[in-house]
């Protein structure tokens, strides 16, 4: 399922070497889902999952949406709690993949009005990256179009209110006065009359009369520690004023200090530290803007290399700069662009050649790109062609008017790799999702549906047996030129352009996958 240059490395520091076999595929089951969809149900706007991201140890896994909350999920305790019979029934006992859990949510962003632009400024969170972890507190970034936040998320024991002045044995229609001091008036009934006593009356009687000694039940409640803790996020800085067009990316960078963001035409360097200062780095704005001929895509730091980035552009090329070249990296240190073949120039060459999504390789030495029709592995030493190219959905190419005029031909979708490098991942239309294997000769290209049941294949409607022999033997082939022969067939011709799956994250130690499917988020494990 790999086309490309020959004899290449694998994505990854750890990958195989390009004379070891091939790896087997893996298999895919369900995990968890969060927020799932009853059949029926309305999807409202604001719930709908607009980013995700995993931290580096693969511990807390956050999402964003629409509405402009943050969702986070802690992992859950490892051990495996069966029973030592459950355990002795089982087949084996292995490791077990990991589990999520609910831990906390809060308002990230809110909507605003640009009063100078006559702009509304949309509270959806665009992109979330974590930082580095201190003193047991996670930081992360936030952003929707225009607004940078940092934010601090700390676990914190909660306060408790003990010895409060209520009667234990009070009930919903006595005395709110006496309920609530805890009065035993029996207890005084030599002074009282009985009908002062038992009568339900609004208020104490005129008549009580306090004893000398005062009342030894009343007294002043007390605020103690609890052995209860929660989850409470606070915002640190935020970061504003920096960007006239829509922010589309920020990286977090490996100095634990700055971090940068990028919107269509400039890319800005900042100090976590530092909220109301930045640095643009670089700047494609043109002197006459009818001289635009691309803008910035996606961004990304280097993940070892402090001094070293990555952009992409709307051309489909990727440029890697470096920042000690000078103040203003206005020249790039490589670039990489795919030359184009004679006569393949089309009207919808130059709107899927754009690149959506770019994220570097855990060693530094890979660079995964997403494009609207394809996946592609560059390696940082050969800029003249991508070592592997990975066909999504080869099967829309035929389509690509009607996705113009829908606008779906402008999804921007997300990519991600495994942890080890060795396989590569990105979403497709009706929910799907592709994994790809990575390493020189596999052939491992598995579609899977964002459900309960991942691998299921939905049935072709009925066809002559000759045709359906031949769309079989035509999947056999697509499948050997490494295309999407499996889509076609997969939902018998009919693509839900309205379901598509834009973004998903590979968990940074182990073959999990998590994925948005419009509100709801689904956990994949092999």
């Amino acid at each position: 399922m790999i086309s490309g240059a020959s004899g290449a490395a694998a994505a990854g520091a750890s990958a195989p070497a390009g004379g070891a076999a091939p790896l087997p595929a893996l298999e895919w089951k369900f995990s968890q889902v969060f927020g799932e969809r009853a059949i029926g149900e309305e999807v409202q706007e604001v719930d709908i999952i607009s980013a995700i991201e995993f931290d580096k140890t693969g511990e807390h896994l956050a999402t964003g949406d629409r509405g402009g909350r943050v969702v986070l999920f802690e992992r859950m305790d490892g051990r495996d709690q069966r029973t030592r019979r459950e355990l002795e029934r089982a087949d084996s006992v292995g490791p077990r993949h990991p589990e999520y859990r609910y831990s906390t949510e809060f308002q990230s962003h809110e909507p605003e009005f640009d009063y100078l632009k006559s702009l509304e400024i949309e509270e959806k969170i665009n992109k979330i990256r974590w930082c580095q972890t201190a003193n047991a507190a996670q930081f992360l970034l936030s952003t929707n179009d225009k607004t940078i936040k940092l934010w601090k998320v700390t676990e914190k024991k909660l306060k408790q209110v003990k010895n409060l002045n209520v009667d234990p044995g009070a009930r919903g229609n006595g005395s709110p006065m006496t309920s609530s001091m805890g009065l035993n008036l029996k207890s005084f009934a030599p002074r009282l009359s009985n009908e002062a006593v038992n009568r339900p009356a609004p208020a104490i009687s005129p008549d009580f009369v306090f004893p000398p000694g005062g009342i030894p039940s009343l007294h002043l409640p007390s605020v103690v520690w609890s052995n209860e803790t929660a989850l409470v996020a606070r915002c640190r800085r935020v970061y504003a004023n920096a960007h006239a067009y829509h922010i589309n990316s920020i990286s977090s960078n490996s100095d634990c200090e700055t971090y940068i963001s990028a919107d269509d035409l400039r890319i800005n360097l900042w100090n976590l530290e530092v909220s109301d200062q930045s640095f643009n780095i670089v700047d494609i704005k043109p002197t006459n803007m009818e001289d635009l001929t691309e803008v910035i895509t996606s961004a990304e730091f280097h993940p070892t290399q402090c001094n070293m980035l990555a952009y992409s552009s709307s051309k489909g090329s990727i440029r890697l700069i470096d920042m000690r070249q000078s103040a203003l990296c206005d020249r790039h240190t490589k670039l990489f662009e795919e030359t184009e073949p004679p006569g393949a120039r089309s009207f919808f060459t130059e709107i899927i050649a754009s690149i959506s999504d770019i994220k570097f390789a855990r060693g530094g030495r890979y660079i995964l790109s997403r494009d609207y029709m394809t996946l592609k592995l560059w390696d940082v030493n050969m800029e003249s062609a991508p070592v592997a190219t990975f066909k999504v959905h080869e099967y829309l190419r035929p389509k690509l008017c009607d996705l113009y005029e829908n606008d779906s031909i402008f999804d921007k979708f997300e990519c991600c790799l495994s942890g080890d490098g060795t396989r590569v991942a990105t979403g497709s239309y009706s929910n799907l999702f592709r994994v790809f294997g990575a390493t020189p000769g596999s052939e491992e290209a598995s579609t899977l549906e964002a459900s309960k049941t991942p691998n299921r294949r939905l049935m072709t409607p009925p066809s002559k047996p000759g045709s359906r022999l031949a769309n079989l033997a035509r999947g056999r082939r697509d499948n050997r030129r490494g295309s999407e022969s499996p889509g076609a067939e997969l939902n018998g011709g009919v693509h839900d352009f309205t379901s598509k799956l834009l973004h998903l994250a590979w968990h940074p130690a182990a073959n999990v996958i998590a994925c948005a499917a419009s509100n709801s988020l689904y956990m994949y494990y092999a």
